[in-house]
């Protein structure tokens, strides 16, 4: 079965600094029927105009993972932690018992586009830590690149839940498949451009609940870019 969330149903809003679509119910927006899928919690879509973005605040018991898509992002954590992220990093911070962290758009004349990920972990209370690792294009063309998985397969960043990330950029018509194992569940949620999933057509912004399904065929529309979360 798969359960279409369209861009448009999501919450958020323009705040002039930051344009934030939320899929999941997050801060002051809230649906009791989309608190989170298996144990993603929140994908935030955030544009954050030029020299603005998050001062510095504190997170616990959460894996996150940034993706970006346009523009860079400067982080900064109390773990000592200072980096640029960049289209096609995958960024994972474990916040454990505890960490603060702050997030800011460098430049001074272009946006940054990205996705922010949050996923519960299988267990509370652990260590803080970070981790930032490059996936080039050619890894993504036209398949499925693990880029965040539990036990840090394939070269992906490590997270603490039995969850996979992949992420693909598909051109027109190009096709890709996943299989799903038994009592695993998916989210497919659209970057860019448009995709189909098994003959469902899907927009940038649209994601898409995945159960009961053995096996997922996406096609490719024009500067398609999608993640895929294999979930348990």
């Amino acid at each position: 079965m798969i359960t279409i969330r369209r861009n448009e149903e999501r919450g958020g809003g323009n705040f002039g600094w930051l344009n934030t679509r939320h899929t999941f119910s997050f801060d002051s927006y809230y649906d009791p029927r989309f608190m989170g899928f298996r144990s993603l919690r929140v994908i935030n879509e955030d544009v954050v105009a030029p020299a603005s973005g998050f001062p510095t605040h504190p997170h616990r018991d959460m894996e996150i993972i940034t993706y970006i898509l346009e523009g860079k992002l400067e982080h900064k954590d109390s773990l000592g932690t200072g980096s640029i992220i960049l289209p096609g990093d995958g960024q994972r911070m474990t916040a454990g018992y505890g960490i603060r962290h702050s997030e800011f758009n460098p430049s001074r004349s272009d946006s940054v586009h990205l996705l922010q990920i949050w996923i519960l972990p299988a267990e509370k209370g652990l260590e803080p830590s970070y981790e930032q690792k490059r996936f080039p294009e050619s890894e993504k063309r036209g398949k499925l690149r693990l880029i965040a998985s539990h036990d840090g397969a394939q070269g992906s960043v490590t997270i603490n839940q039995d969850a996979q990330l992949y992420v693909s950029l598909l051109s027109p018509g190009q096709q890709v498949s996943h299989h799903f194992g038994p009592n695993r569940y998916g989210w497919l949620q659209v970057a860019k451009g448009a995709v189909e999933l098994n003959g469902s057509k899907l927009n940038q912004g649209d994601g898409a609940a995945i159960g009961d399904e053995k096996t997922v065929d996406l096609k490719g529309g024009a500067n398609s870019e999608v993640l895929l979360f294999d979930l348990a």
